[in-house]
């Protein structure tokens, strides 16, 4: 069985320790299995991105850390051999700077990019989540962290349904 999980984070402030919101979507075999999703208190009580996912201090300050969740994410994450984002650069920054701020050992799994998938495979004028959604005729509540992770679960189905590998997609360094 071949599992992956597809994520996405929004953050409250430039710090990639500031997770505020995660979704997973957990792929096995080519299907989507599961999914999981939780807002996160970020670490500082200025949220500046309320504009762009609508997430504000009065909505996170009771919610547990990204510590606190840490064990229901890991058991989300157990079996997979391959993370998923669009724009995963972003996402892995975020993944290892929470780990990192509250000392937890963040997992050692290769991440492919869909934002590099979609360049590769589909000719489109731009490859933004919302344009590659757009295109292919997925729903999307944009900016929410367990539609994202969706999002981007059946942007990288499709992509791989068109012959892409993961090397093509994998992002480097």
């Amino acid at each position: 069985m071949t599992r992956v999980v597809a994520l996405d984070f929004e953050t409250a402030d430039k710090y990639a320790d500031s997770a505020c919101a995660l979704g997973m979507t957990r792929m096995e075999d080519g299907k989507v299995t599961a999914s999981w999703y939780s807002l996160i208190r970020p670490p500082r009580q200025r949220v500046y991105f309320t504009e762009i996912h609508g997430l504000t201090w009065e909505m996170l300050k009771d919610k547990p850390t990204f510590a606190e969740l840490w064990p229901d994410i890991r058991a989300f994450l157990e079996g997979a051999r391959l993370l998923v984002a669009h724009n995963a650069s972003f996402d892995r920054r975020v993944l290892l700077g929470c780990c990192r701020a509250f000392g937890l050992e963040a997992p050692c799994l290769p991440f492919a990019c869909t934002v590099k998938g979609s360049r590769r495979g589909l000719r489109l004028p731009h490859h933004r989540l919302n344009d590659v959604c757009a295109y292919l005729g997925l729903e999307l509540d944009h900016h929410n962290a367990a539609s994202d992770a969706l999002a981007a679960a059946k942007i990288y189905l499709h992509l791989r349904s068109l012959g892409m590998t993961d090397e093509e997609m994998m992002l480097n360094g």
